[in-house]
């Protein structure tokens, strides 16, 4: 009997580490690890892309050694496509992607989403005298955008709407691709970020166009992503963000990239929506 009890208390052991070992997570994983792996579209700048010396560089790549430092680890920024995002982390090969995601309901049955860290206006571009003065012209243009964005999905959704459709539609499969696409006349006019746009118009390819009309009615509202099962991953993260915000890091790195403070309205629209 005491060797049948003496079984018992052990199983139930085993049974607890067991159990406390399931409940290691992805930032217990990280931290042992000692290397934040950290996707970043690197095509998107200032938000992320490589400097003259070819290493990653941008808002979001601040953003990732950032929280590398806090954690007391190696930052590896990986370089993704828009379209790599969620399954680089189903796959495993990132621990959080930090690349602009907008916060759709139809993502987050994918993935988990943290507080926001910025807010985006969706607008077009195009050459200098392209018919363009609302964004209902476009139906008249050739016009297209990168793959998997949520642009892209915010301009089909409104040309159904308004009865125009896609026949005059190209997707491109990066960021890059459609500047090129747009640069070489293969489209009218793209869709992308404000950002990014004025960050175009202030190089010599870009200099002979214009930013053109904002997507209506639309704020684009993007958080970190990780694995949606991890809770205590999110928790930590979400905290970070306060911090960036609370220490100053946010709008450091908004000076750095955008030759500014951070608008007020951007910062208390991040606090109120955490």
């Amino acid at each position: 009997m005491k060797l049948l009890k003496l079984a018992g208390i052990l199983a139930g052991a085993l049974t607890v580490m067991a159990s406390v070992t399931a409940q290691a997570d992805q930032l217990d994983d990280v931290i042992k690890r000692g290397t934040l792996n950290c996707g970043v579209v690197l095509d998107f700048p200032p938000m992320g892309y490589f400097d003259k010396d070819n290493k990653p560089a941008g808002f979001d790549v601040d953003y990732c050694n950032d929280l590398a430092g806090v954690l007391g680890v190696e930052s590896n920024v990986l370089n993704l496509t828009w379209g790599d995002r969620i399954p680089s982390l189903i796959s495993g090969k990132t621990d959080v992607v930090i690349g602009s995601t907008s916060d759709t309901l139809e993502r987050a049955k994918s993935v988990g989403f943290t507080y926001p860290y910025f807010v985006f206006k969706f607008q077009t571009i195009s050459k200098k005298g392209t018919p363009l003065k609302s964004f209902d012209d476009l139906k008249n243009l050739k016009v297209g955008a990168a793959l998997g964005t949520t642009y892209e999905t915010e301009y089909l959704a409104y040309a159904e709407k308004n009865g125009w459709g896609k026949s005059n539609y190209t997707s491109f499969k990066s960021e890059n691709d459609a500047y090129l696409g747009l640069y070489q006349g293969k489209v009218d006019a793209i869709i992308s970020t404000n950002t990014n746009i004025a960050t175009k118009l202030q190089t010599e390819e870009f200099k002979d166009y214009v930013a053109g009309p904002y997507v209506p009615n639309y704020d684009d509202v993007v958080g970190l992503i990780a694995k949606r099962s991890e809770v205590a991953w999110i928790n930590y993260l979400n905290l970070f963000l306060v911090h960036q915000i609370r220490g100053g890091n946010m709008n450091k790195h908004y000076n750095t990239h955008f030759g500014s403070d951070a608008p007020a309205d951007l910062i208390q629209s991040l606090r109120d929506n955490k």
